[in-house]
C-alpha cells in the first residue's frame, strides 16, 4: 500500500484537488440556478452540457495527449477549466452557463485521462489493485468534500466560484513539479457498441442506464434539494450523502457479486432503490433529516451499479479484451449520462420537484425489469470463472480500464472483439446459446 502511494502522490493530490473542484461546482450551480430563476428544464439543458463535454472529451483527449504530450494537455485543460469556473460568475446566463459547461466536460476528461493514464503507468502488476483502490477514495472523497465546502460563501456571489478557479488551478503544481518523467501512451483501441451488446445485451443496457441514473443525481440533485425547501448546508449535505453511500457500500456489494450471481445482486438493489424512490416520491412530507438518511442508502444502492455492470461484462471477456471493452463500456455510460439531467428536468417540471424521484424510479425499475428478463435468457456464470469485482469512481475516462488488476501489460494492443455470438469468450461459460 504504502509503495502504491508513494510512486503516485503528486498525481493522486493533484486528483483530490481537481475532484474537490468539481464536486463544488456541479452542486454550485445547481443551487446559484435556482436563485437565478432558471427554469427547471432550462437548468437541465445546461447541466447537460457538462457530461456532453466529458463525453467528447473522453473520445478525443487521448489522441491529444498522443500527439502533445501529459504535461502540455494537463496544463492547457486546467487553464481552461479554470477560466470557465470563472466565466460562471462573471456571464450569469443559461446560454453562457450551458457553453462553458461543455468546456469544463471536455477539459476534465482530459485531466482524467492525464492521470489516469499516469497512474496506470506507475502502477505495477503487485500494486495496479491498490492503486485503483486508492484511486477510488481520492475520487468518492475529493468529490463528497467538495460538497461541504458549498458553506464557505454565500452561493449567490462569486467567492465560490473563485474558489474552484484555486483548486483546479493548484492541482497543476503536484503534477508538474513530479520528477518522473511523463509515460509513454497508447490511445485505447476503439469497439462498436454493436460488439458490446452481442456479448453482454446486459452490460451494455445496464450501463446507459446507470449513467441516466447518475446523470440524473449528479445534474440535477441539487436543484431537487433546493425546489424540495432544502437550505444551503442541506443542499451540501444532501449530494454529500449521496456520495458517501456510494463508496462505503461499493466494497460490500462487490464482494457479494463475486460469490453470488451479479444479476441477482443487481435485482435486489434496483428493487431497493425503486422502492426507496416512490416512498421519497409519495410522501414528501418526510423530514429533511429522514430524507438526507435515505439518500445515502440510495447512494450506496445507485452508485455501485457502475461497477456492477462492468463486472458483469468482464465476466464474458478475456483479461486482453478488457481495456477496449470497457472503453466502450465507459462511453456508453457516458452518453446515458448526457441523458439523466434534460429527463428528469422535464419530469420536475411537469410532476413538481418530487418528479426527481419519480423519473429516478422509472430507470431504475427499467434495470429491475430488463436484469430479471435477461435472467430467464441465459444461465449465470459460474462463481470461479468470474472476474473479481473492480469498484471503479463514478466518473472515468476509458484509460481507466487499463488500471483493473486483471489486466495484462500488453492488453492495450488488443484491438478485436468477436463479431458473432459463438465467438464471445462468454459464450460456453453460460452454458446457453443467448447472449449474456
Amino acid at each position: 500500500m504504502y509503495s502504491a502511494i508513494a510512486s503516485a502522490w503528486a498525481l493522486l493530490l493533484g486528483m483530490a484537488l481537481i475532484m474537490l473542484g468539481n464536486g463544488l461546482q456541479g452542486t454550485l450551480l445547481g443551487v446559484r440556478a435556482t436563485l437565478e430563476g432558471f427554469p427547471t428544464t432550462v437548468t437541465g439543458l445546461v447541466m447537460t452540457g457538462y457530461f456532453a463535454g466529458f463525453l467528447a472529451g473522453s473520445i478525443l483527449s487521448p489522441g491529444i495527449v498522443g500527439r502533445v504530450g501529459h504535461i502540455r494537455v494537463f496544463a492547457a485543460l486546467a487553464s481552461l477549466a479554470s477560466a470557465s469556473a470563472l466565466a460562471h460568475a462573471v456571464f450569469v446566463d443559461p446560454w453562457s452557463w450551458g457553453a462553458m459547461r461543455l468546456v469544463t466536460g471536455f477539459s476534465f476528461a482530459g485531466l482524467y485521462v492525464v492521470a489516469e493514464s499516469w497512474l496506470n503507468d506507475r502502477a505495477t502488476n503487485e500494486t495496479r489493485g491498490q492503486v485503483l483502490s486508492i484511486y477510488m477514495v481520492v475520487a468518492y472523497g475529493g468529490m463528497t468534500l467538495g460538497q461541504l465546502l458549498l458553506n464557505l460563501a454565500d452561493p449567490g456571489g462569486f467567492v465560490l466560484f473563485v474558489l474552484i478557479s484555486v483548486l483546479v488551478s493548484l492541482a497543476l503544481v503536484p503534477i508538474s513539479l513530479t520528477a518522473s518523467p511523463a509515460p509513454a501512451f497508447d490511445a485505447p483501441s476503439r469497439v462498436s457498441l454493436w460488439q458490446l451488446y452481442r456479448i453482454s445485451p446486459l452490460g451494455v443496457i445496464g450501463g446507459l442506464a446507470t449513467g441516466v441514473a447518475n446523470g440524473m443525481v449528479f445534474g440535477m440533485g441539487a436543484v431537487y434539494a433546493r425546489a424540495a425547501g432544502m437550505s444551503v448546508t442541506e443542499v451540501s449535505l444532501f449530494m454529500g450523502l449521496v456520495l458517501l453511500g456510494g463508496m462505503v457500500l461499493q466494497w460490500p456489494i462487490g464482494q457479494t457479486s463475486d460469490w453470488l450471481d451479479r444479476r441477482k445482486v443487481i435485482v435486489v438493489l434496483t428493487a431497493l432503490a425503486t422502492a426507496l424512490c416512490l416512498l421519497l416520491a409519495l410522501h414528501p412530507s418526510i423530514s429533511t433529516h429522514g430524507r438526507l438518511g435515505l439518500v445515502f442508502l440510495l447512494g450506496g444502492m445507485i452508485l455501485p451499479m457502475y461497477s456492477l455492470f462492468g463486472a458483469h461484462l468482464n465476466d464474458h471477456l478475456e483479461p486482453s479484451q478488457m481495456v477496449a471493452a470497457n472503453s466502450g463500456y465507459v462511453l456508453i455510460n457516458g452518453l446515458g449520462a448526457s441523458l439523466g439531467p434534460v429527463s428528469v428536468s422535464f419530469a420536475m417540471t411537469t410532476l413538481g420537484p418530487d418528479g426527481f424521484f419519480w423519473a429516478l424510479s422509472a430507470v431504475l425499475g427499467f434495470i429491475l425489469a430488463f436484469t430479471g428478463w435477461r435472467m430467464t435468457q441465459s444461465a449465470a456464470v459460474p462463481a470461479a470463472e468470474r472476474s473479481a469485482f473492480v469498484a471503479m469512481p463514478p466518473r472515468t475516462t476509458p484509460i481507466a480500464g487499463a488500471l483493473n488488476p486483471e489486466v495484462p501489460e500488453d492488453a492495450a494492443d488488443w484491438e478485436d472483439l468477436p463479431d458473432t455470438i459463438e465467438e464471445t469468450p462468454g459464450f460456453e461459460k453460460a452454458g446457453s446459446p443467448h447472449q449474456v
